[in-house]
């Protein structure tokens, strides 16, 4: 066995056993870090295929951005994972088979790309120009329509993430536009007719009494 057969089934299994670990932790935060540990996995495999493009872009991407808006949605949410996990195990042997299926459709797509023998040899242009502007080639002329689709899909993805950690707080203290727009006036103000009334000052007990007209003579001095 060579060295490079060695890594590739070194990567394999360790992706594989991280992509077990997504689905498996318990906690959400473990779960995103054995992802980000699958993604590094596969993006070593695509450096062995000698797509360094697409090795470093999953890296820059998925590990730098899209796993750091994953795990700040999640902190924001604060999800319980425990009432998320609530019949696991009862489900686990129909998603097992789900898997299983799907797993055995994809092998049939793709046996006939594991048949050929060698890969073709590409002509001097296209190893001169290189495999990042060929495959910026073929993106924005053969797959623009796609790429414009997962565009926009991306964009609502966004939008719903925000949306959803714009939900109610018990601690907010917004005011809500539609109840100040149905408020009225009768509803803002009251105008109560009230009886004039006269404060009494209390003189405590042993205090002597003041004389008559001595508030008036303080009055008329000040």
């Amino acid at each position: 066995m060579t060295t490079t057969s060695a890594l590739f089934y070194i990567f394999s299994a360790v992706l594989l056993a991280s992509s077990f670990g997504v689905i498996t932790a318990r906690s959400t935060v473990h779960a995103a870090l054995f992802l980000v540990l699958a993604f590094f996995n596969a993006s070593c495999l695509w450096m062995m295929l000698k797509a360094e493009f697409l090795a470093i872009a999953l890296v820059l991407v998925y590990v730098g951005a899209v796993m750091v808006l994953f795990l700040f949605v999640v902190m924001m949410l604060d999800i319980n994972t425990e009432e998320l996990r609530v019949g696991f195990w009862k489900a686990f042997p129909l998603a097992a088979l789900v898997g299983v299926l799907i797993a055995l459709e994809m092998a049939l797509v793709l046996m006939g790309g594991f048949s050929h023998g060698a890969a073709p040899v590409a002509d001097a242009t296209a190893v001169r120009m290189g495999n990042t502007r060929l495959l910026g080639i073929e993106v924005y002329t053969n797959y623009l329509y796609p790429l414009q689709i997962a565009a926009v899909l991306l964009l609502v993805a966004i939008i719903a993430a925000i949306a959803l950690t714009l939900r109610e707080r018990k601690d907010s203290k917004a005011i809500d536009p539609n109840l100040a727009l149905r408020a009225r006036k009768a509803e803002r103000l009251r105008i109560v007719k009230m009886a004039p009334t006269i404060e009494v000052a209390s003189v405590p007990p042993g205090a002597p009494a003041a004389e008559p007209g001595a508030l008036g003579k303080e009055g008329g001095k000040a």
